[in-house]
C-alpha cells in the first residue's frame, strides 16, 4: 500500500520483531493505521514510526510498558520533562542498588577465593582478633532442626529483600554452648546474614570486635560435631574460658555448591 508500511517493514526499519509489534497492537500500546479487513495484515504510516521511536527509547529508558502507555494518551513537554525526572531518580536507586550487589558478591568472590586452602586448615584452631560486625537475626523455632533451621534463614532473606537492608550474601547459625557441650551440635537457636549498621530491620544484633577461636568445619553439616569436639579440647587445654554461644559462618555452602562435601564452615567463640 502506498504511503504504508507492512510489519515486515517495520519490524526490519526498527529491529523489533514481528511478534513485539502485535503484542503492542492486542494491548493498545502501537496500533497499525490500518488492518487489511481481508487478510488481517498490518500496515502503519510514516508518522507513527516517529511514535514506535518514542516507546523504543523509553522502554530503554527503563519504563514500563504500562508507564509508556500511559504517559503517551496525552503527552507534551511539560509531562515529558516530569516523567523522566522521575525515572532519573529511579535509575539512581538502581544503580546505588546494583553497586551494593557488585559489592556484596565481591566480598563473596573473595572470601571463597580466599578459603580455599580450608581444607589444609580445617583440623587447625586458631586464637585471633576479629573486627565488629553486624547481623540480622530471626530465631529458630523447635525442635531446631535442619528444617527450622533453613525456614528461619529463608525469613532472614525475604526480610532483608523487602525492606532493601544491606545485607552481605553469606548466613549464619547462633549454636547455645550449652547444646554443643551436651552434643546438640546442630540445634541451633539462631540464623543470621551479616549485614551493616543501621537499616530499619530491628532484629540486627552487633557482634564486638574481640579475642575469638575459631576452625573451619569441612563436609556435611551433620558431622560439624566434631569440629566442636576440637575446639572445646583446644579450649581446655590452652586455658580458654569460653565468653559466647558458637556462631557459625557459612563460608561455602548451598549457595556456591552442591556438594555437601565442599561445604565449609567458620565455628567461632568469644574466649578469654
Amino acid at each position: 500500500m502506498d504511503n504504508f508500511f507492512s510489519i515486515g517493514e517495520v519490524s526490519k526499519y526498527q529491529n523489533i520483531s514481528k511478534q513485539t509489534l502485535i503484542f503492542y497492537d492486542k494491548i493498545g500500546l502501537f496500533k497499525p493505521a490500518y488492518v487489511d479487513p481481508d487478510n488481517g495484515y498490518r500496515y502503519y504510516s510514516a508518522g507513527q514510526l516517529d511514535y514506535l521511536d518514542t516507546i523504543l527509547i523509553m522502554k530503554k529508558a527503563g519504563f514500563s510498558l504500562g508507564e509508556i502507555r500511559e504517559h503517551m494518551k496525552d503527552y507534551n513537554t511539560e509531562s515529558s520533562l516530569a516523567i523522566l525526572r522521575r525515572q532519573m531518580e529511579v535509575i539512581g536507586e538502581q544503580m546505588e542498588n546494583l553497586r551494593q550487589i557488585r559489592s556484596r558478591l565481591g566480598h563473596r568472590c573473595d572470601q571463597i577465593e580466599s578459603i580455599q586452602g580450608g581444607r589444609k586448615q580445617a583440623e587447625k584452631v586458631t586464637v585471633e582478633e576479629i573486627k565488629e560486625q553486624y547481623i540480622l537475626v530471626r530465631q529458630v523455632e523447635e525442635p531446631w532442626s535442619l528444617r527450622e533451621i533453613s525456614v528461619a534463614t529463608k525469613k532472614c532473606f525475604a526480610e532483608a529483600f523487602q525492606k532493601h537492608l544491606p545485607v552481605f550474601f553469606e548466613s549464619g547459625v547462633i549454636v547455645p554452648l550449652e547444646r554443643i557441650r551436651k552434643g546438640r551440635c546442630t540445634e541451633a537457636a539462631w540464623a543470621f546474614l551479616l549485614t551493616e549498621e543501621g537499616g530499619e530491620a530491628a532484629d540486627v544484633r552487633q557482634l564486638p570486635a574481640g579475642l575469638c577461636v575459631t576452625t573451619l568445619h569441612v563436609g556435611d553439616y551433620l558431622s560439624i560435631g566434631r569440629s566442636y569436639e576440637r575446639v572445646l579440647d583446644y579450649c581446655s587445654r590452652e586455658g580458654l574460658a569460653i565468653l559466647s554461644d558458637s556462631y557459625e559462618f557459612c563460608i561455602n555452602d548451598y549457595i556456591t555448591t552442591r556438594k555437601e562435601s565442599e561445604y565449609i564452615t567458620k565455628i567461632l567463640f568469644y574466649v578469654r
